[in-house]
């Protein structure tokens, strides 16, 4: 079992930038890939960003590539989404995830276990 806790999120003008944390806890968190989903009102969730277990290989969403970047410490057991030139559709909620594979996971049904979610708002 691991249980997730995101933050970081809140709200913010176009342009700017926010960084997004999550902290992981129970099962070694290094064994797991990580990755970062989001749902925006009235839209389905979707993919937004992956980790391998290492750290060392990553994925990302045609809607946020060059814009996002994630990264984990498994010292800390933590991964991160650090976000630039936020744009007003990147609003939503952001859920951190955890799955049981190598990854990256870039297939929501793989991931196992999800946070409560934590929201990022952009105004124009």
């Amino acid at each position: 079992q691991v249980q997730l806790v995101e933050s970081g999120g809140g709200l913010v003008q176009a342009g700017d930038s926010l960084k997004l944390s999550c902290a992981a806890s129970g099962r070694p968190f290094s064994s797991y890939a990580m990755g970062w989903l989001r749902q925006a009102p009235g839209k389905e969730r979707e993919f937004v960003a992956a980790i391998n277990w290492s750290g060392l290989s990553t994925e990302y969403g045609d809607s946020v590539k060059g814009r996002f970047t994630i990264s984990r410490d498994n010292a800390k057991n933590t991964v991160y989404l650090q976000m630039n030139s936020l744009k007003p559709g990147d609003t939503g909620v952001y859920y951190c995830a955890a799955s049981g594979r190598i990854g990256p996971v870039t297939r929501l049904d793989l991931y196992n276990y999800w946070g409560q979610g934590t929201q990022v708002t952009v105004s124009s």
